[in-house]
């Protein structure tokens, strides 16, 4: 396998923090990378900069051959982000959040149409494509979160937290989806809490902590390296067992069960 993903000493700086701190990673072509930190480790803002949403202060990260910063336009047309954030417009049905979607991707909407079909179907939505999204349970709009960044068909999909609060039948489905997707080529990154699911989907896990990279390898190689029996106790071992809590002192206004603050 050849890399799809490489960074060199890939750094954000906010002020005088670096959120990211020159890191270094070859994510390979085709395989699941587990991408796993603790609250506030760095994750999300190296996700952020892959992805193009905000720019390096530092060091370089090149995705299918394109720099993020001088070719953002040919990155994007290469990747899918599916955000942990539900990105659905709930008075639209199915089939017009995908329209509306695919259009911002440039695709036309004779091309559109099939594609569409073809995903709901595979989803197990195509029954219900012309509801309102906002009727969906949890699950149904998970699925249909993924498949809106499946639109294009591209190569890398990036995948946040996709089971979170999702039940058993649904995370099952949405795990099996994962691997299907895998097998028929793309390359995933996948950030998740969940140990376990990151064991089952990953071929390669790398773990940040205070914005340095501090482990990647295969999740067999670093169990036996640690002696750990789960992946969840390297994640421990590594990242420590102390709580990541943090609260701001900043309330926003609005209605609380205890009325208007």
């Amino acid at each position: 396998m050849k890399p799809i993903i490489t960074t060199h000493d890939l750094t954000k700086k906010f002020g005088d923090f670096a959120a990211v701190d020159r890191i270094n990673l070859e994510i390979m072509k085709g395989e699941v990378f587990g991408f796993l930190g603790p609250n506030g480790a760095g994750k999300s803002t190296t996700i952020r900069m892959l992805v193009t949403l905000t720019s390096p202060t530092e060091g370089t990260a090149v995705v299918d051959g394109f720099d993020v910063r001088t070719h953002a336009d040919e990155v994007r047309r290469r990747i899918g982000l599916v955000a942990e954030k539900l990105i659905l417009y709930p008075r639209l049905t199915a089939v017009e959040n995908l329209m509306f979607f695919g259009e911002l991707y440039g695709m036309s909407r004779a091309e559109l149409r099939p594609r569409i079909d073809e995903l709901l179907r595979m989803v197990h939505l195509e029954n219900f494509k012309d509801m309102a999204t906002g009727g969906y349970s949890s699950g149904m709009r998970q699925r249909l979160n993924i498949i809106r960044g499946l639109l294009h068909d591209p190569d890398i999909l990036f995948l946040d937290e996709p089971t979170a609060l999702l039940d058993p039948q649904s995370v099952r489905f949405v795990r099996d989806l994962v691997k299907e997707l895998n097998a028929n080529g793309k390359t995933i990154i996948l950030t998740t809490h969940i140990m376990e699911e990151a064991d089952e989907l990953s071929n390669t896990v790398g773990i940040i902590d205070h914005g340095k990279m501090v482990a990647v390898d295969e999740t067999a190689f670093l169990k036996s390296q640690y002696k750990c029996d789960t992946l969840e106790e390297v994640f421990l071992e590594l990242t420590g067992r102390t709580l990541r809590d943090s609260a701001s002192s900043r309330v926003p206004m609005g209605r609380t069960p205890m009325g208007r603050v």
